[in-house]
């Protein structure tokens, strides 16, 4: 079989065939991280970021490949996790603006969608590191534009494509050292390499192999979109309050005086309200829009024809009818001047956060990275016109500028990595100052601060010089794992041997869900014992996966 040209219903094969194949070997994915921590989280961020894309695929009936991949881009973006999330969304944002006003795809066309991808993926990277699915993308993108001056057939084409992709994806550990010495290949790359394998079985018209022990992404999202609904939001938080679909049969009289362009009216209709979706063709145009103003909303499409389909449902009725009676209705509060938003995962650090003053305290971290669409909801919360985000994790920090940077509020990132860099720039806050201030200041804090942490290996394992056995606890100074013992209180003494020096004066202990009281006290008398001159603050995080968590100063 032969295929010259790519409509808008083989694209969204290959997006769902691509998001499938990734659910199938999500965890396996998750299995490639570099470090033998349980924070194997790359696949499950890459699947639940494509997994949003796919399901804003599955709401068009278009065969228009331009519509379809804008469809795909929009869905990454609110749906990307973590990094590796992040990075995908960049990619296939940039595929979708390298498909731009067009109704199907030649080779050619596909190979330029490509390479527009790594342009914008690496654009949005401040230090791009080679190694990566940064380098996996630009490699297979350098080879279908070569390809595409003499291949003509889709399908041999997106073959040599993937071929270069797999065999960019075995060169990385030879570009990121920490690869090679742990004997794996990059996580985030072979999630790229999955997707495009989707894309390849779609096209030849093949059957993906299914895992039936997989846990399904849907039901994932689903249940992680019910717990983020009932933790976050009261019904006086919905900020837009209607949900309005429509559509406009389009008549040349209108049309005559009101000119269409799905561009001008996408921005017009963003104005008003969130959750947009425009999708137009000769005939029709559909829209779906949150927004305070239906009727408004109803007026502008009306210049342009008949007003069809319509329908507009209050999504605080139905929000009140979802939570319960217990949920009572109010009116919108008034904004404040000033909040924060951080993240944290246990019950314990995040009533430390709001007793520091953080406004809305976003359940996550290790295992599960916020999305974009998570800290965008927070921002909303938050309910403020200048807000601070302390994203306390590493992994969170493209997503948490990504949200920023869609907000309508004055949202500034303190690029907290850590959770005592977050406690430590909390304590840096002053109200009274202004928001740069305070960024700077939170900046200049959190620098000051070192993180330990105690956790447990998932695998045996080989880094830095050091054996780690399965199971083995693990002593991890600023990331760097420095000690590892089979027994915790062992580990444990070892990581602080690593990190604490005659000058430090405050060391904070955050004890997780799995430490007894009698641990504590033995740990607090170890301290006391070794270290005379040190002030010990201890406190509960009931965080899981870390046992412990220090804060030294």
């Amino acid at each position: 079989m032969t295929v010259v040209k790519l409509d808008g219903a083989m694209l969204t094969q290959m997006i769902l065939s691509g998001a499938h194949h990734l659910t199938n070997n999500a965890k396996k994915i998750d299995a490639l991280n570099v470090f033998p921590v349980p924070d194997g989280d790359t696949g499950t961020n890459m699947n639940l970021s494509m997994t949003s894309g796919a399901n804003e695929v599955r709401k068009l009936t278009s065969n228009n490949v331009s519509e379809v991949a804008n469809a795909f881009a929009k869905g990454l973006l609110m749906g990307a996790r973590g990094n590796s999330g992040v990075i995908l969304s960049q990619i296939f944002r940039g595929f979708a603006r390298g498909m731009e006003k067009k109704q199907e795809l030649t080779v050619t066309d596909f190979a330029q969608a490509f390479d527009a991808g790594v342009i914008t993926a690496y654009k949005a990277v401040m230090k791009p590191v080679e190694g990566t699915i940064l380098t996996v993308a630009k490699d297979s993108a350098k080879k279908a534009v070569s390809e595409s001056k003499n291949e003509k057939d889709v399908i041999a084409f997106m073959e040599k494509v993937l071929v270069e992709a797999k065999a960019s994806l075995r060169r990385t550990p030879d570009l990121l050292p920490v690869l090679k010495e742990v004997g794996v290949v990059d996580s985030g790359g072979q999630g790229l390499v999955t997707i495009y394998e989707g894309f390849l079985a779609a096209l030849k018209g093949e059957e993906l192999p299914e895992d039936a022990t997989d846990v399904r992404m849907e039901e994932m999202v689903n249940a992680e979109h019910h717990k983020v609904t009932q933790d976050f939001m009261d019904t006086s938080d919905i900020v837009f309050g209607y949900c309005t679909e429509f559509m406009v049969k389009f008549e040349d009289e209108k049309l005559a005086k009101n000119p269409f362009s799905e561009e001008d009216f996408r921005n017009e209709l963003s104005e008003l309200g969130d959750s947009l979706l425009v999708v137009s063709d000769e005939d029709i145009v559909k829209v779906h829009v949150h927004s305070e103003t239906p009727g408004t909303c109803l007026t502008l499409g009306q210049r342009f024809g008949s007003l069809i389909n319509m329908k507009i449902e209050n999504m605080r009725e139905q929000h009140t009818a979802l939570v319960g009676d217990h949920q009572k209705k109010s009116t919108p509060k008034d904004r404040t001047e000033y909040a924060i938003v951080t993240v944290a995962m246990g019950s314990g650090l995040k009533s430390l956060f709001e007793s520091l003053g953080a406004s809305v305290v976003i359940e996550g971290g290790q295992t599960m990275n916020p999305s974009t669409q998570d800290i965008t909801d927070a921002i909303k919360k938050a309910h403020a016109n200048n807000i601070l985000i302390l994203p306390n994790n590493k992994n969170i920090l493209m997503a948490a500028d990504q949200a920023a940077e869609l907000a309508e509020e004055n949202v500034k990132v303190v690029p907290t990595k850590t959770i005592p860099q977050g406690i430590s720039a909390m304590l840096a806050y002053h109200p009274e100052s202004a928001i740069d201030e305070n960024r700077d200041r939170m900046d200049e804090a959190r620098k000051q601060v070192k993180t330990g942490q105690i956790t447990y290996a998932v695998r045996d394992t080989q880094i830095d010089g050091i054996t780690i056995e399965k199971g083995n606890f693990m002593g991890i100074d600023e990331g760097k794992i420095v000690a590892t013992h089979k027994d915790k209180a062992e580990a444990t003494k070892l990581l602080l041997k690593e990190i604490m020096t005659d000058d430090d004066e405050i060391l904070t202990i955050l004890y997780g869900n799995d430490v007894n009281d009698e641990e504590v006290e033995k740990l607090v008398s170890f301290v006391e014992e070794t270290y005379e001159d040190v002030e010990i603050e201890v406190h509960n995080g009931n965080q899981p996966i870390y046992s412990y968590i220090f804060s030294v100063e």
